[in-house]
């Protein structure tokens, strides 16, 4: 079966750019990445997808972590080969997905940041999460969404990056307003990040970022031991932030993606 095409977002860089592979977090959408290419990466050329079940890539079932890599790979071959691999930046979900994209193609991937990658969730935490985000899913209007991201982890991202993704990714659903996300989508994914996690190739250098301000955290003590003691090359960096790393730390994450390239 051909893997649905993913609407994908490309800032162009400069002339003969490298290229990074950025991929949203769970409810996110390719342009999510715009603040962070435009102000910070001017000179890199990010292609941000959105993933199936959001923003305008195929809604369409399945939405399985095999579904997603599937989906993927076509970008990955457009983009990079074993002559020109690329770094891929993933954040929470989106890095699970970069860790297990690079597992399937080793050869295109030449460095990874892992922005508090969830994966590896406790089920029953999964699930209530799942259950709560399903009974939660609209708003009556924009100020009502605006008040629930900044009470889920948004509280530190600045005012015009959260009116960037209202205005963007916030649409009518009835007489209510949604994220621009498949439900369903939405929790397989929270059902996927509970699978056990994984690391990426051992050879391929890595780097972790762990938002401290996350209870209960994404990122597990046992993951950072296991990456510590099997990856070649892998940097462990600890930020006083919440879980939305690349809006709230855009410079941190420049820097990094830089040192990685």
């Amino acid at each position: 079966m051909v893997p649905p095409a993913l609407h994908t977002t490309v800032f162009p860089g400069t002339p003969g750019a490298p290229t990074i592979l950025a991929l949203h977090g769970l409810t996110g959408h390719g342009p999510r990445w715009g603040a962070l290419a435009t102000a910070y990466l001017a000179d890199v050329r990010v292609v941000a997808p959105d993933l199936l079940g959001h923003g305008h890539s195929p809604w369409t079932a399945p939405w399985s972590f095999d579904a997603h890599l599937d989906a993927l790979e076509p970008i990955l071959d457009t983009y990079a080969d074993a002559e020109t691999p690329i770094v891929i930046v993933g954040h929470s979900f989106g890095a699970a997905l970069a860790i297990r994209l690079s597992q399937r193609r080793p050869d295109a991937v030449r460095g990874l940041i892992l922005l508090d990658p969830a994966q590896g969730l406790p089920p029953e935490w999964a699930s209530q999460i799942a259950t709560e985000s399903m009974m939660n899913w609209t708003y009556p209007d924009a100020d009502a969404a605006r008040a629930a991201k900044r009470a889920e982890g948004w509280a530190m991202v600045p005012d015009d990056i959260l009116d960037a993704e209202i205005a963007a990714h916030l649409i009518d659903v009835g007489h209510a307003v949604g994220w621009r996300v498949s439900q369903p989508a939405a929790a397989t994914a929270w059902s996927e990040m509970a699978r056990p996690a994984e690391l990426p190739p051992s050879h391929i250098p890595t780097t972790i970022v762990v938002a401290d301000r996350v209870q209960p955290p994404f990122v597990s003590a046992e993951f950072i031991e296991a990456a510590t003691k099997t990856l070649a090359a892998v940097d462990i960096r600890h930020v006083d932030c919440d879980h939305m790393v690349p809006l709230i730390e855009p410079e941190l994450v420049a820097t990094l993606i830089r040192e990685r390239l």
